[in-house]
């Protein structure tokens, strides 16, 4: 997920159709104990998260193996950590996690080969400081799919392979990164070329936030049908599901699953959380007399949204290839440090002791 702007998000229906959209909300009862999200879902998709190295440790190993079927690298295998200088690769944590992965019988998506944030300067740069140009680009560029994919090749089942292209600005187009800047639209296509070169096998994805805002769906719709008409090896789109309490409304989400499968490609939601915050576009500091706290009254209003994203996602069950958390618990997510560093979200099912929430009932009983 970049940290860049996005639209202000739009009002929440009213509290009584929220707590109202299901009557057992305010239920009790825990769900099976023996039972995780990987089997409530067996019959429609697979559930994954996002970790780091230390995440497939101790107790949340053991919840990872209990409730997933899936894992993504959160940052390990993103450009900057694995290939921090021209001739030297790290491979320590992304390895780590793909072998935790085989040995729990795990599926692993691999996340990301091209984005526009945490990429090193190194890539952009000659010897003398100053760009290079769009064969060195893209020469290096293939370099490093070639030799991450080549790694994991018959381990990572799919990859995400260019992420976040299009331009938060509803007046353009592609987002004006060095990528584009200096190669222009091919390094698009270029990409999924020498990945799928890599592993002919592994499905290949495009990755992207605000998909289900009507203008910016339309212009991730565009890129992805010109692909496509171009024979460019694209196989799915990810709808990244960054959403909050406030956004997206269920028949956004409907259209836009609908009009990216009506391209013949799979749909996954690949980094999935619920803030229980309106979005704001800038960073700021917390202000004094803020709250964190997670009230009753939030907890309802996130579990009765998140009862709506999975109903949607089980009636596409047959476009729908893959549900991703972006982090295991709200003992740590990536939403504590963005855009209000220091204050305290809550967007995921499982609580900071590692404890299913209502969410979590929420999501399960059906």
């Amino acid at each position: 997920m970049t940290l860049t702007s996005r639209f202000p998000s739009r009002r929440l229906l009213g509290a009584a159709v929220l707590l109202s959209a299901a009557g057992l909300l305010g239920s009790s009862r825990r769900p099976a104990a023996d039972k995780g999200l990987k089997d409530y879902y067996k019959d429609y998709f697979p559930v994954g998260v996002a970790v780091g190295p230390q995440s497939i440790k101790g107790p949340e190993a053991a919840l990872i193996k209990a409730q997933f079927n899936s894992v993504t690298p959160e940052n390990a295998m993103k450009m900057g950590p694995i290939h921090p200088e021209e001739n030297r690769y790290f491979w320590t944590d992304a390895d780590a996690i793909v072998d935790f992965a085989q040995a729990n019988k795990l599926r692993v998506r691999g996340h990301t080969l091209c984005w526009h944030e945490q990429t090193p300067k190194w890539l952009f740069k000659d010897a003398q400081g100053k760009q290079v140009s769009k064969d060195v680009l893209l020469a290096r560029l293939k370099s490093h799919i070639e030799t991450v994919v080549k790694r994991y090749k018959g381990r990572i089942y799919a990859w995400d392979v260019v992420n976040e292209a299009i331009d938060d600005n509803p007046q353009a187009f592609l987002r004006n990164s060095e990528w584009y800047q200096i190669c222009g639209e091919d390094f698009i296509v270029k990409a999924f070329e020498y990945a799928h070169a890599a592993d002919p096998k592994a499905v290949l994805f495009y990755n992207d936030y605000n998909t289900e805002r009507p203008e910016k769906r339309e212009r991730v719709y565009r890129l992805l049908k010109k692909l496509k008409d171009a024979g460019v090896p694209v196989h799915g789109v990810g709808l990244q599901g960054h959403w909050s309490i406030f956004e997206p409304t269920e028949q956004e989400l409907r259209t836009a699953i609908e009009q990216f499968a009506s391209l013949g490609l799979q749909v996954q939601i690949t980094e999935l959380d619920v803030s229980v915050y309106p979005w704001e576009k800038e960073r700021r500091a917390r202000r004094p007399d803020e709250s964190d706290a997670y009230t009753p009254e939030l907890e309802q209003k996130q579990a009765a949204q998140y009862q709506m994203f999975f109903r949607v996602f089980r009636d596409y069950k047959k476009h729908l290839t893959g549900v991703t958390f972006w982090n295991v618990s709200d003992k740590y997510t990536w939403l504590d440090t963005y855009p209000v560093p220091g204050r305290k979200n809550y967007p995921l099912l499982f609580d900071q002791n590692l404890q299913p929430k209502k969410a979590y009932q929420a999501v399960v009983k059906f």
